[in-house]
């Protein structure tokens, strides 16, 4: 349990929150409802067994963080408690709530215990990937989605996992229970379209087969957008985006803009998550800053370039 200070406040508030959720206790030794606060405040960071972890400010020996923190929040008296989540205070509650009603708090912002078990296997499962034991990632990401069968990230993970793998018949029965989502999450889409392309892909013609039916007619859509399923089943994504850049260069709606969705779909797939945002450096005394600055990221001139000629061709 922290005393946060001018000192630690980025290190042990800003970046910590990034982690895990921070629960900022503002509170000083002469206030009554502060000290019936306190033990259910700690009783509880026990009870979230790691979900959360409990900050203490005292706002006597820190007024300037205690003051920026009251002012943002329209607040003037103590106890005030501040969640911090991401790098950032999102809520906060005042005076001395019974258990009950912070137990309510926290559940709105705190990770369930289900939620945060699925996060660690997947956690594991991204060093496990990183380190090239992709049957051990499998493992770790099957059980992230039997825990928390609603986490659709932890489901996309898996099914990339999966394709990624070839073990396509298994990514078909993790893809059918969140079919029905693909016009909420692109990513869900862009598996649907992994898997389209990796069934047709076994199924469909050889590459001799389509690369003589170019040939006698190169406006042969369906050739052609066989052809760019079979790169995309092999990962081959760039070409499979250049077979598809020939028909929307040609015809843009293509049988319902089939062509347009895969080549989104593989921009998705090709598309790694950002990196959790950087802290920017630690404010001096008197400047201190609660939005941390994001750190610039290079981007990935292959999924640029592949971006521009798709709103090129479309637009």
């Amino acid at each position: 349990m922290p005393d946060i200070s001018l000192q630690n406040f980025e290190t042990d508030l800003i970046k910590a929150s990034m982690a895990q959720p921070v629960l900022l206790d503002i509170w000083a030794p002469w206030c009554g409802p502060c000290k019936a606060l306190g033990p259910v405040l700690e009783k509880l960071e026990t009870d979230y067994a790691g979900r959360f972890t409990l900050a203490k400010l005292n706002s006597d020996e820190q007024p300037e963080i205690a003051a920026q923190l009251s002012q943002m929040f329209g607040v003037r008296s103590i106890p005030f408690c501040v969640l911090f989540k991401d790098g950032q205070p999102v809520d906060g509650f005042v005076g001395a709530l019974p258990e009950r009603q912070v137990r309510a708090f926290l559940d709105k912002h705190v990770p369930s215990a289900a939620e945060s078990a699925a996060e660690q296997e997947v956690s594991a499962a991204e060093s496990l990937i990183a380190e090239g034991d992709i049957d051990a990632a499998l493992e770790k990401l099957q059980a992230a989605v039997a825990i928390d069968p609603g986490n659709d990230t932890a489901r996309y993970d898996y099914l990339r996992a999966l394709l990624g793998a070839g073990r396509v018949a298994e990514a078909r029965l993790v893809y059918a229970p969140v079919a029905s989502k693909v016009m909420q999450d692109a990513r869900i889409a862009a598996c649907g379209h992994w898997l389209a392309a990796c069934e047709q892909a076994a199924r469909g013609r050889s590459d001799e087969q389509l690369t003589s039916a170019l040939a006698v007619d190169k406006r042969d859509f369906a050739a052609r957008f066989e052809r760019a399923q079979r790169r995309f089943a092999t990962q081959d994504f760039a070409a499979a985006m250049d077979e598809l850049l020939e028909i929307l260069m040609r015809d843009k709606g293509w049988e319902d803009g089939l062509a347009r969705k895969t080549y989104v779909a593989i921009l998705e797939i090709m598309t790694r998550p950002a990196p959790a945002p950087s802290a920017g450096q630690t404010a001096p005394k008197g400047a201190l800053e609660l939005a941390p600055q994001m750190s610039t990221v290079a981007t990935d001139q292959v999924l640029d370039a592949y971006r521009r000629r798709l709103s090129m061709t479309i637009f």
